[in-house]
């Protein structure tokens, strides 16, 4: 299993390196340069001329592609162009959202998704199986962006005033604060360094944040604020998991090892879940892991619409404004994050079938 292992992490080694490069030389293809895009008018060749040798941008893409590297392996992501902060700083202030909303549609992707396509299947051809399917469908072409607006009509305008009213923008309200533990606890830390930026980063995480630090109005309003969003996001991989599901279990319950489970005199209930549903859990497992990358393209609307400060924010920022630091530096947190679970994704193969191991 660590022979398994390593050779899946000696994998994702070149995949990182070719999202670095392709994105590297894939931002400067776009139209325009970040002197023009952020002065605008005051953009005059003297000026974008100073402004460009202040950030580098003179010298040959070849040696900024050098010199990018390099400060990569010094674990040096840059300074953003138009903030003038370092990434590993913004990292840790803006990604903990689009993880929190990215995990939370996971969630509510696989505990619907994953029940419906087990009944469709166990309900071959009955009404509840046409109903997913045709949901699914419905699911898959729904746009985000379409049912973002909608979800936010519905519950904070037609359903104000009302129990199901929910908020349609923003992390927290007016007047709740989440404090990361370390204030909490008292512990001086230096924000500037790795261990620090590392320590906010977790700070953000206000749901587990909250949690530990037993800030329960600040854990009921970001738990209230992150519905609408997730249920967004989460439409399309629910829909995907769902016919996955629902196809795996059909091949699984005609196997023959099903049936003599079956003819033992097994109950149901152990036949599904111990039986079927193990064996045809890798195709689910799969699909689950490369819904990550849906759900990430995906919070760059999500976020925009319901006023969340996350990554997806902050990249269509930094695409209008052509500050390349920004876009190379969360490009390559989240294709870590995307590899990380595929990995994962990877090992779990192993535990569902040992035959894998070797």
């Amino acid at each position: 299993m660590l022979r398994y292992t390593l050779n899946r992490i000696i994998i994702a080694i070149p995949v990182l390196f070719g999202v670095l490069t392709v994105t590297f030389f894939l931002i400067r293809l776009i139209p325009g340069d970040p002197c023009t895009a952020q002065l605008g008018e005051k953009a005059t060749e003297v000026i974008c001329a100073k402004f460009n040798a202040d950030k580098g941008l003179d010298k040959p893409i070849i040696v900024q592609f050098g010199v990018y590297l390099r400060d990569i392996f010094q674990g040096d992501l840059g300074k953003s162009i138009r903030l003038n902060r370092p990434i590993t700083q913004l990292i840790a202030e803006r990604l903990p959202t689009t993880v929190e909303l990215g995990v939370a549609a996971l969630i509510i992707a696989i505990s619907v998704g994953v029940p419906l396509g087990i009944v469709a299947a166990l309900r071959r051809n009955s009404l509840i199986d046409v109903l997913t399917m045709v949901g699914s469908n419905i699911g898959v072409s729904m746009p985000i962006f379409w049912l973002g607006l909608m979800l936010a009509y519905i519950f904070a305008l037609v359903l104000k005033d009302t129990p199901f009213q929910l908020p349609p923008s923003g992390r927290l309200p007016s007047g709740v604060t989440n404090i990361p533990f370390y204030q909490v606890w008292g512990w001086d830390v230096d924000l500037k360094t790795g261990y620090g930026q590392l320590l906010q980063f977790f700070g953000n995480l206000y749901i587990p944040n909250s949690l530990i630090t037993m800030q329960w109005a600040a854990f009921w309003a970001t738990l209230r604020h992150l519905i609408l969003p997730a249920m967004a996001l989460a439409t399309i991989p629910m829909a995907i998991i769902a016919r996955m599901t629902r196809s795996a279990m059909l091949e699984v319950l005609g196997r023959d090892y099903v049936r003599t489970a079956r003819a033992k005199g097994l109950a149901d209930q152990v036949v599904i879940m111990r039986h079927a549903f193990r064996n045809a859990l890798m195709p689910v497992v799969t699909i689950v892991g490369l819904q990550l990358g849906t759900i990430f393209g995906g919070a760059v609307l999500t976020e925009t619409i319901f006023n969340l400060a996350g990554v997806g924010r902050i990249l269509f920022d930094a695409i209008t404004t052509r500050d390349y630091p920004i876009i190379q530096g969360f490009t390559l947190a989240i294709a870590f994050g995307y590899v990380l679970v595929n990995l994962l994704v990877d090992l779990s193969y192993g535990w569902l079938d040992p035959r894998i191991r070797y």
